[in-house]
């Protein structure tokens, strides 16, 4: 059943494809991506309610913290580094030639590597949307000194990068296939094993962004879908969030005690009457979970 709860959009971002919500715990900011061109990376204090941005002319889709406090950005060629002191962005590696591809979602894990995530470039050179016909995608593990190991492939829609509190099971999404995927992970060997469907509801649109709370359960939003769901370590559906968006993308836990949970949204190609049913879609939305997170894992540290 759908739990009534309160919530707040703390910031009118208008994003066409708000993405990539990560919480920097150290201070204690908001990041988040407007991916469609011109990309933005997007910077906000909830304690002051300050909001910066900065953009691009390359599509931008995931996000790490370095341990510097510079980002490490994932975009549809590959990896970059971005500095918010200059506003500098900068090539890292290409771990896949994307011939007809782009990346999506990615995250870091324990050890410090991050997991990138391709698929079918579906955004047109000027945003137009493109449509998604073949399983092109793959998942990439990249190391700090830029190796890079395909995990596997046969992927839609990369989405949804997480792993369970102990480190044993990685959680990944495909939004074309609308299934969780859950895997036994070895954190020391960065391997993946044992591959499952976790959830594949088709009930509540398709599984986007993810992230996994401190009782071991899934944070799924749900693209299409008007909600958040939480998902038990067995797959089960445990809550329903109804969210104020027809397009939530992305989630992540932050605030002091990493009890706030954060939900970017997407507004781009919705219907009129869509937006007016949700005049606050592509904003960004938090509500009070009652359970904590944890905060996202630091690239290469």
């Amino acid at each position: 059943m759908p739990h009534p709860t309160p919530i707040t959009c703390i910031a009118k971002s208008n994003d066409r494809l708000g993405e990539g919500c990560m919480w920097d715990d150290k201070e204690h900011v908001l990041w988040w991506l407007d991916i469609a061109l011109p990309s933005r990376i997007h910077k906000f204090d909830p304690a002051t309610g300050a909001h910066r941005s900065w953009q691009f002319n390359v599509i931008l889709t995931a996000m790490a913290l370095n341990p510097d406090g510079t980002l490490l950005v994932g975009g549809e060629h590959g990896l970059y580094h971005f500095s918010p002191a200059t506003g500098a962005l900068t090539e890292f590696v290409q771990p896949e030639s994307l011939n007809g591809n782009r990346g999506n979602d990615g995250a870091a894990d324990a050890a410090g590597r991050f997991w990138f995530g391709t698929m079918q470039q579906n955004i047109g050179p000027k945003g137009e949307d493109l449509d998604i016909t073949r399983n092109s995608g793959a998942l990439y593990r990249i190391e700090k000194d830029g190796t890079s190991t395909k995990m596997f492939e046969d992927v839609g829609v990369s989405n949804g990068p997480c792993w369970s509190p102990d480190n044993k099971i990685f959680y990944f999404s495909d939004s074309r296939a609308q299934i969780i995927w859950a895997f036994d992970f070895d954190l020391s060997t960065g391997s993946l094993s044992n591959k499952r469907i976790h959830n594949d509801t088709g009930d509540h649109g398709s599984p986007d962004g993810a992230t996994v709370d401190a009782e071991g359960f899934i944070w799924s939003a749900r693209w299409e879908g008007s909600c958040i769901l939480r998902i038990d370590p067995r797959g089960r559906i445990d809550r329903i969030v109804e969210m104020p968006a027809s397009r939530p993308t992305c989630v992540c836990f932050g605030g002091a005690s990493l009890d706030t949970l954060y939900v970017t949204s997407s507004k781009a190609h919705v219907a009129d009457a869509v937006l007016q049913r949700y005049p606050l879609q592509g904003g960004v939305f938090c509500f009070d979970p009652h359970v904590k997170g944890f905060a996202k894992h630091r690239f290469g540290g």
